[in-house]
């Protein structure tokens, strides 16, 4: 397994999701979103695995002032989504081709 969680260290689900890999002894790569965002490759991954409007958080403080809400398109949305972190819910745990959104250990369970 190759774990990567894509999250902000604030985010309660983001704690429980490292809690979740460390209490069972599987290593994980944490990357903070306020610090790097995802790559071009690994968005393109997780919106494969999820789909773009599960990884746009719609709570988020910039969500209405970046117009998200009017934008159309869905390259316009990955765009905006892609040059601004703070949009993605967190957390994202990626292990290969197969991603997650949010806190979901049921998932995850399957993986081991």
């Amino acid at each position: 397994m190759n774990i990567q969680i894509f999250g902000v260290k604030k985010c309660f689900d983001t704690k429980k999701a490292e809690r979740y890999f460390k209490e069972r002894r599987v290593k994980y790569q944490f990357i903070d979103l306020t610090q790097v965002g995802l790559s071009k490759g690994e968005l393109q991954s997780v919106k494969s695995a999820v789909g773009l409007i599960n990884l746009i958080n719609c709570e988020a403080k910039d969500y209405k002032s970046l117009n998200m809400d009017r934008l159309i398109t869905s390259s316009g949305r990955e765009e905006v989504l892609f040059n601004n972190p703070s949009l993605y819910k967190t957390p994202i745990v990626r292990n290969g081709k197969l991603a997650t959104v949010g806190y979901k250990p049921e998932v995850w369970s399957s993986w081991e």
